[in-house]
């Protein structure tokens, strides 16, 4: 949901910073739609050239999940990204995301789900039907997948919102049949997405252009909320998560921090009543304490039968926080975050649902909470995975060690020596350089080798006024030894493709 307006790019580009809400995926293929860009023979490499720019597929037609799209000046979907769709990660029950995401599905029994929606949207569905301004920094090229210029890779899950809304107060079967489990929110007033999104970003072992999000909606009709709000808790049937009953166990999981106050610099819309919103929020944030306290609990107990390492923080395993946040397609917002390795990880963002998107949905009488957050940097968090890249792994030493329903750590294997290479080069003097070109060049030329790229010394010539980057890419393997001439062919290839693609002089 809410990750889509802070991409690295986007955040760099207007001198502030966020935390990245959600990991994204990794660089090895799925099987069913490898295509390798290199084939190895013993020490040397033949390598097959895929990358198309903007300029030479422009007016003509690329296709997607097996649909056709014309494209135009705006397209800059790479071969690598295309490849990725259609992978269906959460669709193997023995994948740690898919793990996640199933435990997730069972503590919202009353939630319709959905797994199986196209990545591909409209530039309405993933912006504008969310409120977000035409000059969004979220809607550049330079940070979004664009198949043309009315439709995309979607960045976040929240762009299926005002879709599954309408479909539910219109009774469209041909979407309502997607639902894993409609029966239990037939007309989609809650309902949860899981899939696959897409965004153009830096390359480390914790970034990458493909990743999952899952999405939650809850709406009530005023009605609903004044019948809930005079029954006692104990016996509220639709606040399916009493936190309060839980308390004792969850602070053996997990110490939370609550300190947020709905006031000017967090306020309620004028459409929504300070009781009414009260009542969202304690339900949004019960449901979510509750969520997070039961995949916690797992966790622990995965820890306590010894798969964990001892460099475990504490008792309290996973101290939780809420803040408040800003998102342009919920008011008040807030962000719940997960103290981990010293640092604190922002694993989820949510808010009470702007009441223009209900309204157009043909639900003026409904107020909703919605919830979004990537599963990736959670399951790298209770499986104890330290790689991304791993999440796409085809190697039997990764795949075997998981399976449906349970948490368990991952034990490393053999890690293969890496192969460092600098690339120098000056700035183009005409048009603009944009690092995620680069990302997305490397990525496209090195396939699943990649592991960082990282901007290392920059400097401006006192004399020309030219400007210089050098970069170093880290290339290893997860499953397989690289030998220094195979990595040498890829990056003489990466450096030949950045004269032709990005206009650099070399150095």
């Amino acid at each position: 949901m809410l990750a889509g307006i802070r991409s690295a790019s986007a955040v760099k580009q207007l001198g502030i910073r966020f935390k990245q809400t959600a990991p994204c995926a990794t660089i090895s293929h799925c099987p069913q739609r490898l295509q390798h860009l290199y084939v190895c023979n013993t020490a040397a490499i033949r390598f097959k050239r895929t990358y198309s720019s903007s300029s030479e597929i422009k007016n003509s037609e690329l296709k997607v999940m097996g649909s056709s799209y014309q494209t135009d000046g705006w397209t800059n979907t790479t071969s690598a990204i295309q490849n990725k769709t259609g992978c269906n990660l959460l669709h193997n029950p023995s994948h740690p995301l898919a793990i996640l995401k199933e435990l997730i599905f069972k503590e919202f029994p009353s939630f319709a789900y959905y797994d199986s929606l196209s990545p591909v949207v409209s530039t309405y569905q993933n912006f504008d039907s969310l409120g977000f301004s035409k000059d969004h920094p979220g809607r550049s090229k330079t940070d979004t997948y664009y198949i043309n210029e009315n439709t995309l890779l979607r960045t976040h899950t929240s762009a299926h919102q005002l879709q599954l809304l309408v479909a539910g107060k219109q009774s469209d079967r041909s979407l309502l049949a997607q639902a894993k489990n409609g029966k239990a929110a037939p007309g989609n007033e809650r309902f949860l997405v899981a899939a696959d999104v897409y965004r153009r970003d830096e390359i480390d072992s914790s970034h990458y252009p493909v990743f999952h999000q899952m999405e939650a909606v809850c709406t009530f009709s005023r009605k609903e909320i004044q019948q809930l709000k005079q029954q006692p808790a104990h016996s509220n049937t639709n606040t399916q998560n009493n936190f309060e009953a839980h308390s004792i166990a969850y602070s053996q999981v997990a110490k939370l921090t609550d300190t947020t106050v709905i006031g000017n610099g967090n306020p309620k819309q004028p459409e929504h009543t300070t009781d009414e919103v009260a009542f969202v929020a304690e339900h949004m944030k019960q449901s979510m304490n509750q969520m997070v306290f039961q995949i916690l609990s797992k966790a622990m107990a995965a820890k306590k039968a010894g798969g964990y390492q001892a460099s475990d923080v504490s008792e309290s395993e996973f101290p939780v926080r809420w803040i408040d946040a800003y998102f342009p397609f919920t008011s008040p917002s807030w962000e719940m975050e997960v103290f981990y390795q010293g640092e604190w990880l922002e694993i989820c963002g949510c808010g009470i649902m702007k009441q223009e998107l209900l309204d157009n949905a043909g639900m003026p009488d409904r107020l909703g909470w919605a919830f979004g957050f990537g599963l990736e940097r959670l399951a790298m968090l209770l499986f104890g995975i330290p790689d991304i890249r791993l999440f796409w792994s085809t190697d039997p030493r990764f795949t075997s060690q998981f399976s449906p329903g349970r948490i368990n750590a991952f034990k490393p294997f053999s890690r293969h020596p890496s192969c460092t290479k600098d690339v120098s080069f000056w700035l183009p003097s005409i048009g603009n350089f944009h690092e995620n070109d680069l990302m997305d060049l490397v990525r496209e030329t090195a396939g699943d080798l990649v592991e960082d790229v990282k901007l290392i010394d920059s400097f401006t010539h006192p004399k020309t006024g030219k400007t210089s980057h050098c970069y170093r890419i880290n290339y290893c393997s997860m499953d397989r030894n690289v030998t220094n001439d195979e990595i040498n062919l890829i990056q003489e290839q990466v450096r030949d493709q950045m004269v032709k693609q990005l206009g650099v002089t070399l150095r």
